[in-house]
């Protein structure tokens, strides 16, 4: 059940005449805790020409909904410690600046743990197969950063295939008995052939084979919303393409990295590692009703 938080402006400043309460936030998650997906309404007592947002240390994208109400997405890291974090909003209009500053409290949360058999040689890769996975790492790690600076995303989010996740995300991965990187995504046990379709609409940045998530797409959402869907066993689209939400993108598959058929479905929400299942409680059809306007 998603849970909707109301925070009330604190803190503003400005050199026009605006209210004390000029910028109200509202916050909706599921849940604040780890792996997480948070959406901030910010609403001006007066319209403004621009938002900005801010938590750890970073810049949020924002967009506008209408003349008064902008709205931001933060994604909490799954590795990201239990503690209070402030976020601020300033809103910018003809020389004339509010700021307010809301708190999450995130709270704990224990991952799961999976023992999973597979091919040796993706545990223990052999020396020449090392500088492909380096390379692919580095490839992905840069695509996080070149995001769209505009809103490609429409409505709600969609699942990329029918049925429900039958594996957890940010669970703790031992194969063949050693411990690696936990589970960055959700996985949707389908069969092979079943059409995948894309979460939302967006840009193709990546279509191709990887060597631990085989055949991947990866859609740039825009605004640091990226989807990355793995393992096809067919990949329909090129990168470059504009795809729209629902659209085919591949057929599920069991390459790379895995004990039989699945779709993984992987979404980085500036760079934070989130749970897919997340995106779909927060920004779900019902959860993004209003379309915005884009500046």
């Amino acid at each position: 059940m998603k849970s909707v938080l109301a925070a009330v402006a604190i803190a503003f400043s400005a050199t026009g005449a605006f209210a004390a309460d000029a910028i109200q936030i509202a916050t909706a998650a599921r849940s604040i805790r780890p792996g997480e997906v948070v959406l901030f309404t910010a609403t001006t007592s007066q319209p403004v020409a621009a938002m900005r947002a801010r938590a750890f240390d970073r810049d949020l994208a924002t967009f506008q909904l209408d003349a008064n109400r902008w709205q931001s997405l933060l994604g909490i890291d799954l590795d990201t410690q239990p503690g209070t974090y402030e976020v601020s909003f300033e809103g910018l209009s003809e020389g004339r600046t509010v700021t307010t500053t809301t708190v999450l409290a995130i709270a704990p949360r224990v991952f799961g743990r999976r023992v999973l058999a597979v091919d040796d040689a993706f545990v223990n890769p052999p020396d020449p197969v090392v500088a492909r996975i380096m390379r692919e790492a580095a490839e992905l790690e840069q695509l996080w950063t070149q995001s769209e600076p505009r809103r490609l995303w429409r409505d709600g989010f969609v699942r990329p295939v029918p049925g429900r996740a039958n594996s957890a995300f940010g669970t703790r991965s031992v194969f063949n008995g050693e411990a690696r990187q936990p589970h960055g995504g959700a996985d949707f046990l389908s069969p092979a052939g079943t059409a995948v379709h894309a979460p939302n609409g967006g840009r193709v940045v990546l279509a191709h084979d990887l060597y631990f998530t085989g055949n991947t797409v990866v859609i740039d959402h825009g605004l640091g919303v990226f989807s990355l869907l793995a393992h096809l066993s067919v990949v329909n689209v090129h990168e470059g393409d504009a795809v729209a939400r629902g659209e085919t993108i591949g057929e599920v598959g069991a390459t790379g990295r895995v004990t039989g058929p699945h779709l993984h479905w992987a979404v980085r929400i500036n760079g934070a590692r989130v749970d897919p299942l997340a995106v779909l409680a927060t920004l779900g059809r019902p959860a993004l009703g209003v379309r915005a306007t884009h500046r």
